[in-house]
């Protein structure tokens, strides 16, 4: 009787490795103004106050934008609008700021809500200073630069915005009330001279 001739199974082949997809390097976003600080301002500087290096020239350090809404003790409305319409301007979500002591005259109480402000660095405060010296502050009625006597005497401007329509992410119609706000700009500047020419620098319209 003849034997059953045994099959030899198949040599078994590796599983093909599957290939290794390395992801792309994460790309830094720039801003104009950014690349114009570091490519034209910074000599610009350098040449004009003698530094003897780069680093020495001032720069942005960051900008705070406070909105103030006292009259949110009477209506919590009010401050969820304020919070929104900053969060568009800005580009980032800001904080609730609290009534650091009881005025009684304002029906103010310790610790009650009465506006909002929002701290801005890197691209996002490049962003918004683009923003505002090249679209919002032309759209002021009658404007004819911003005052040259708003700095502190460390460096740091103080600007004032009476409405928040002058920016073009508000809606007019989907506002319930006109408000202002305060822009601060803080700055690495040792002088007001030196910040004013980095500012003017960068785009900040003074007044003539």
């Amino acid at each position: 009787m003849a034997e059953a001739k045994t099959k030899k199974a198949a040599p078994k082949t590796a599983a093909p490795k599957a290939q290794e997809v390395k992801a792309a390097p994460a790309v830094k976003a720039v801003n104009r103004l950014e690349t114009k600080y570091k490519n034209e301002v910074i000599p610009a500087l350098v040449k004009k106050f003698n530094y003897k290096s780069v680093m020495q020239a001032p720069k942005l350090n960051k900008i705070v934008i406070n909105m103030g809404v006292g009259d949110a003790t009477g209506n919590a409305k009010l401050l969820e609008d304020a919070v929104k319409e900053l969060t568009v301007i800005a580009g980032q979500k800001p904080v609730i700021t609290k009534a650091k002591k009881s005025e009684a005259s304002f029906k103010l109480r310790e610790g009650q809500e009465i506006g909002c402000k929002v701290t801005l660095r890197g691209i996002r405060m490049y962003d918004f200073l683009d923003k505002l010296v090249t679209i919002a502050l032309p759209r002021v009625r009658d404007f004819r630069g911003v005052s040259r006597n708003a700095f502190d005497g460390h460096g740091n401007y103080t600007l004032g915005v009476k409405e928040q329509l002058i920016f073009a992410e508000i809606d007019f119609d989907q506002v319930n009330k006109i408000r202002g706000m305060d822009v601060v700009i803080v700055t690495t500047a040792q002088t007001d001279e030196e910040a004013f020419a980095l500012l003017e620098a960068l785009g900040m319209p003074f007044a003539r």
